[in-house]
Order: C-alpha cells, then structure tokens, then sequence
C-alpha cells in the first residue's frame, strides 16, 4: 500500500508513524523543529488521514506497507518514531527489519497486551468513541461544532472530541462532512489494536539488542507505568525510559519541548 507522506528537511532520515484516530497533521510543528537537522517523513497509516482505506487493519499489515514505504523512498536506515498503535506498529517493523533501523523512540506505548489489564480501559475507552463515531449522523452535521456536540452524547473529554474532530472533512460531492478514518474498519481490528505486538509477539526474538531504544512516556498517561517496565526491560534490556511529568498520551502535543529534548537525547 502507498502511504501519503509529509517530508521536511534534509540530514539522516527520521521516520515518524502516529498513533489511532492521528494523521500526519498531528505532527508537523515536532516534524519541522526536527527538520532542522534531518530528513523527516510522517506517514498517514493505512485507514487514516490521506493514504489508502484497507478491510484490513492488522500489525502485519502496517508493518508490510512501512516496509514498501521504505523501499519506495530509498531509506536505507532511519530513525524511527512511532507513537501509540504507530509505536507498536515502529516495533513490530523493526524486529523484522533490525538493519533498516538506526534507533527506535517509542512515545507513550508499551508491547503488552492491554486487553489483559485487570479492568481492559484501554480497550473499553476506544470501544466507545468507535463507537460514538460510527453512531454519528453526518447528514445531521452543519458544522463542526455539530460534531462537537453529539461526541460529547458519549465522549466525555473535551480533548479527545477536539483530537477526533481533526479528521473530518467535507466530502467534494456530497458536501456532507465524513471521517477521514476507516471507523468500521478500526473498530473491527480493536481487539489487534489494543492487543497486538506484546510479549508473546516477540517471543523467538528476545532480547533485543540491535539498535538503540528509547520510551518516552507522559507521567499523566497509564499506557506505561512502572509495572510495564520490567516488561520493556525483558524485551529491550538496554532500553532506556525517559519520564515528561505532567505529561497525558498526547505528550509530543502537550510537551512538545520537553518531548523535543527526550528526542534529541536518543538522536
């Protein structure tokens, strides 16, 4: 699959891959403060923003089209950034392509499962604005603070609402705003989603120790806490843990110096 791309900058390559319901969009001010020393893509997976929609939306699938992207653009070897489900899919990728990776920075995620957390959150909160997503009546919609409104029916957080409401857009045909997400689609695969890439995933390949890894995770955020380390650590023994207080999941957004510098201390 061809993924739509942004490019910034010239030097060694950075590649960065976003998280669910992101895009591309959601990192072009960290993308152009690195382009001041380096070559940066940010990709749309596959089922977001620009790029292609797929019936498919697995970890082998992403890692599959970030290797065709890689070869498409002659990367030989690249930092590789990958935020939320994008750092799983960076980590999934990487253990099978461990010579195209100069160093690995994962943001705000860790390979476990998070369907087996003792009350699965993670998979409850992304069920239900899946879900209010697909519920959403677009021939409803005005304008976009439409959209507002019905999210906030089942989404309580004013900051997820405004994350999701940067993928919509107006249709050239019917003029009716629509999802820049495949939302049935996501909303199929959410068990991988949340799931996939885990201990187990990487099992015949641990540890490991080709290349440099860093985690970087927001101290508001309970997507790595200190029980999750051990795990890291297991699978990634020279891994290191870079902390942003006061930082939730959206850290590069709500932290983006801070996040800067954790980025800058790895490349």
């Amino acid at each position: 699959m061809e993924l739509f791309y942004r490019k910034e900058g010239q030097g060694p390559v950075i590649v960065i891959v976003h998280g669910l319901y992101g895009s591309s969009d959601n990192w072009m001010n960290m993308g152009k403060r690195l382009a001041e020393n380096y070559t940066v893509y940010m990709v749309d997976q596959r089922n977001h923003g620009h790029s292609p929609f797929s019936d498919d939306h697995s970890f082998d699938g992403m890692k599959a089209d970030l290797a065709e992207f890689f070869e498409q653009h002659h990367i030989e070897k690249a930092t590789l950034i990958g935020h939320s489900m994008g750092g799983k899919t960076a980590m999934w990728f990487a253990a099978d392509y461990p010579e195209k990776i100069e160093k690995l920075v994962i943001a705000d995620i860790a390979p476990k499962d998070y369907l087996q957390t003792k009350d699965s959150s993670q998979y409850a909160l992304h069920r239900n604005i899946l879900l209010a997503m697909q519920e959403l009546d677009f021939s409803r919609i005005k304008k976009r603070q439409d959209v507002d409104d019905l999210l906030a029916e089942r989404i309580d957080d004013s900051r997820t609402r405004q994350f999701l409401l940067k993928s919509i857009e107006k249709d050239k045909k019917t003029k009716l705003y629509k999802w820049r997400l495949n939302v049935e689609v996501l909303y199929e695969y959410l068990d991988e989603i949340v799931g996939g890439v885990n201990r187990l995933w990487f099992d015949d390949r641990i540890p490991i120790t080709n290349y440099p890894v860093i985690f970087i995770r927001g101290l508001k955020s309970n997507y790595i806490t200190d029980e999750e380390i051990p795990l890291i650590k297991e699978i990634y023994p020279d891994a290191r843990i870079v902390d942003i207080p006061g930082a939730g999941h959206w850290l590069h957004a709500e932290k983006p110096d801070e996040f800067m510098e954790a980025v800058m201390q790895c490349c």
